[in-house]
């Protein structure tokens, strides 16, 4: 590894990087928790565009560190929250832009 890719830190990118805290979340947004009262995140369906988007990259940009390097439990999380706001984000935009160059041959 190169001296400008090596990072003296060692620490996982989630640790690097902290937690959003939800203070962009519009106050009325509805926090959806488990039956054991363990916090799951703002219901989808209550956050504003942008607020969407902004957690859809968090989740994007944490994705691989997360599949290496998390507990069981923690990817589970990872993985039910990125489907919960990937089907927000279709049922908004179901007519999305395709790119013609995402397209495979058929």
């Amino acid at each position: 590894m190169t001296d400008s890719a090596h990072r003296s830190d060692d620490s996982s990118t989630e640790q690097r990087m902290p937690e959003w805290d939800g203070d962009h979340v519009h106050r009325a947004a509805t926090v959806v928790t488990e039956t054991d009262g363990e916090l799951l995140g703002v219901d989808p369906a209550d956050l504003a565009d942008d607020d969407l988007i902004r957690e859809l990259q968090s989740l994007h940009r944490t994705r691989l560190d997360t599949l290496r390097h998390a507990a069981d439990s923690a990817l589970a999380n990872h993985l039910r929250r990125t489907a919960e706001l990937e089907t927000e984000y279709l049922a908004r935009h179901p007519g999305r832009e395709v790119d013609p160059h995402r397209l495979r041959d058929a």
